[in-house]
């Protein structure tokens, strides 16, 4: 082994301004799937708890109670464990894909504009479509309906959104020139002694 060294260099594309961190709007998702998925089935099992209440009632033996109690919380933790793992792998999997082909298509388009959303929205429904339960022809309209379904409701949203950027993009650019202290300032000198030393 000589005295050659390997440099590696890690050079990252510049973000554009307006796209979204794919990683952390899928855990989001995830997240937010699992706490919608765990509270509908918690409210859907109180209809469950009830019939568990009137078995007790006409239960005398105290050891049948015990079980019936144990059974109905044992099934209650299972479907609201169930609810929310399903709630988080199907809103997961549909912030993935959005925000996945969103960024794709900015990246691949060179602008993030109106029509990536949109064109991420209607593929990622009508994906959704297609992997619903059903006879072929019926998913078919699924796909039919959520290409359609998706373009209407994110070509509000995209625009909001835009719309959203452009109004951050005009504050923080009349704030570049000023004098930055606190974290900001101390950031960007790690920066500079980073890059000093590569």
């Amino acid at each position: 082994m000589g005295g050659t060294e390997e440099t590696v260099s890690t050079q990252y594309a510049p973000k554009m301004a307006g796209t979204v961190n794919w990683g952390t709007a899928t855990v989001v998702g995830v997240f937010a799937g699992m706490l919608y998925g765990g509270s509908k089935e918690a409210a859907a099992s109180v209809s469950k708890d009830a019939e568990v209440m009137l078995k007790l009632g006409s239960t005398p033996d105290k050891r049948e109670q015990h079980r019936l109690m144990r059974d109905a919380m044992e099934k209650r933790f299972i479907r609201v464990t169930r609810g929310s793992i399903v709630g988080g792998v199907r809103l997961g999997m549909f912030t993935a894909e959005f925000y996945g082909l969103q960024n794709l298509l900015a990246e691949k388009l060179g602008v993030h504009g109106i029509f990536n959303v949109v064109g991420a929205g209607s593929a990622t429904a009508a994906t959704f479509g297609l992997i619903m339960p059903g006879s072929l022809r019926w998913r078919a309209r699924n796909v039919l309906l959520g290409l359609f379904m998706g373009a209407a409701f994110c070509f509000p949203l995209g625009w909001i959104h835009l719309k959203l950027v452009e109004k951050a993009n005009e504050g923080s650019s009349g704030e570049r020139g000023e004098a930055k202290s606190g974290v900001g300032a101390t950031i960007e000198r790690l920066e500079g002694n980073l890059k000093k030393k590569i």
